[in-house]
């Protein structure tokens, strides 16, 4: 008896210290997906390195960065999915929808040259990521989702993270938000067959918009559509891409 209670005892001290481990890693290492998102930042730098995309500064903006570090990709896309969040691809978020690559958001994150004071439009919320990543560094972000369910629970995803700068809408985002405009900066992250004339209108004097053209199936042209002081446009092809079509009367 007197070896069976010691038995019992030796075996609860190593499970408490082997709880006390766990909990002492767990405590260390608070976000498990820090390592992946930090190495997705380095494979998406190197291919800007690499020149898929002629930067006119050479390289990835370093607050550009800093947002893809701080947003948790993983919470954007389906539990089963998750061991993947963190590759540089798009992915599955229902609905016949994806999270777009994440060289491409940073590209296009970098591409708008925003700051902390604009007020950007998005076209097309999606999963949130994208919405996410600019509200890290925008003052405020507003978006439109066509497609209900993804509207709503990128929208309790987002509340969840406490993001108080985003505002979301559902609605053919081919109209814009006039309510809120002008914007300082507008994101199509939808393929559309030509620029919506209600967007360049809501686009600010100054103002960068980026929007894939082309036909669904093929390969798309990202757009840089800019406005000058005047209210002149002028439009600049920046990379091949595939997104999803833009939906909606148009």
């Amino acid at each position: 008896m007197r070896f069976l209670k010691f038995g019992l005892q030796l075996l609860c001290g190593i499970f408490f210290l082997t709880f006390l481990t766990a909990a002492s890693i767990a405590a260390d290492d608070p976000d498990p997906y820090a390592k992946k998102r930090a190495a997705m930042i380095n494979v998406i730098e190197q291919d800007v390195r690499a020149g898929y995309v002629a930067l006119e500064e050479g390289e990835l903006d370093d607050e550009v960065t800093k947002a893809l570090g701080r947003v948790p990709r993983h919470k954007f896309i389906p539990q089963h999915l998750r061991q993947a969040a963190y590759q540089n691809r798009p992915l599955p978020i229902g609905h016949g929808q994806t999270i777009s690559q994440p060289y491409i958001v940073a590209i296009m994150t970098h591409l708008l040259h925003v700051d902390k004071n604009d007020r950007v439009l998005e076209i097309g919320t999606g999963s949130g990521y994208q919405v996410a990543v600019l509200a890290e560094l925008v003052k405020k972000v507003y978006s439109i989702e066509i497609i209900e369910p993804l509207g709503k629970q990128a929208e309790n995803l987002l509340q969840r993270l406490g993001y108080e700068n985003i505002e979301l809408a559902i609605g053919d985002g081919y109209y814009g938000w006039e309510e809120h405009a002008p914007f300082d900066a507008i994101i199509v992250t939808a393929a559309a067959s030509h620029i919506p004339p209600p967007l360049i209108k809501q686009l600010k004097p100054g103002g960068r918009m980026l929007i894939p053209v082309g036909s669904r199936f093929m390969v798309q042209e990202l757009l840089l559509v800019q406005k000058s002081a005047s209210g002149a446009v002028t439009t600049r092809q920046m990379l091949p891409v595939a997104f999803v079509p833009l939906t909606g009367k148009h």
